[in-house]
């Protein structure tokens, strides 16, 4: 159902987690900093995701998958209240946050994934473009000592929303966090607008926390979010609705 790999460089940092079931989920969409969902959905994905490690190698897709999303994903970005500088290139922007996020994923303070879904098994793609990015998902900050803390920030292509998709990433990232790297808590923030997104947290069983007022600077003003977390000893319960999406 669920695998990770480790390897040479950066991947031995962070894992290549993989989904390989053909799960039915609930609606889901691209929460990271509060992205909408593109509406209710009964598809399940019958092909496999994976978390990739975020890679240099990986520069023009990601701008290419992010140029086509540019009206789906703007207005729900993190911005910053000191005002965003847009002068860098797309390319210097991309290698400046991945060597940012590799530095970081050293010091442990984040995991840096892309998204990565590969539909073969719908027979509806064959080779190398079965295999696509359709997003990102990062978690971080990871905070250690007394607290075993991370967040959970994400987002995914317009095409791709509404298939569950999304669902698996967070599942698998969770999983991971809470059971290999043996944290306390996981949480996820998500705008009272976005409907679809917090349909993903309640299919995972995540427990509402309450109201952050003015939390995260998204689309130029400081926005509310509903937090949602889930602690080590509810695993067990997260795991069991592993195992019915896996069937």
């Amino acid at each position: 159902m669920v695998s990770a790999a480790y390897g040479r460089g950066v991947k031995r940092l962070i894992p290549w987690l993989i989904w390989e079931a053909a799960p039915e989920v609930a609606p889901d969409s691209a929460p990271g900093a509060g992205l909408p969902g593109a509406g209710p959905s009964n598809a399940r994905p019958p092909g496999q995701v994976s978390l990739r490690p975020l890679r240099l190698a990986d520069e023009h897709r990601y701008i290419a998958l992010r140029a086509a999303n540019r009206d789906w994903l703007t207005p729900w970005d993190a911005t910053s209240p000191l005002g965003d500088d847009r002068s860098a290139s797309p390319g210097a922007r991309y290698r400046a946050m991945t060597r940012q996020l590799t530095r970081s994923a050293r010091r442990g303070e984040h995991l840096p994934w892309l998204i990565w879904y590969d539909d073969r098994a719908t027979g509806e793609a064959q080779g190398a473009e079965a295999s696509r990015m359709v997003g990102q998902l990062t978690a971080g900050p990871i905070i250690y000592g007394s607290a075993r803390t991370a967040s959970l920030g994400y987002w995914i292509d317009q095409g791709h929303a509404g298939r569950g998709i999304m669902t698996c990433a967070v599942a698998l990232a969770v999983e991971h966090l809470l059971g290999a790297r043996d944290l306390h808590r996981v949480e996820i923030n998500i705008r009272p607008e976005n409907h679809a997104s917090l349909a993903v947290v309640r299919k995972l069983g995540l427990r509402e926390e309450g109201l952050r007022r003015q939390y995260l600077h998204i689309a130029g003003d400081w926005r509310d979010h509903r937090s949602f977390a889930i602690t080590q000893d509810e695993l067990p319960d997260m795991r069991r609705v592993l195992g019915q999406m896996a069937r």
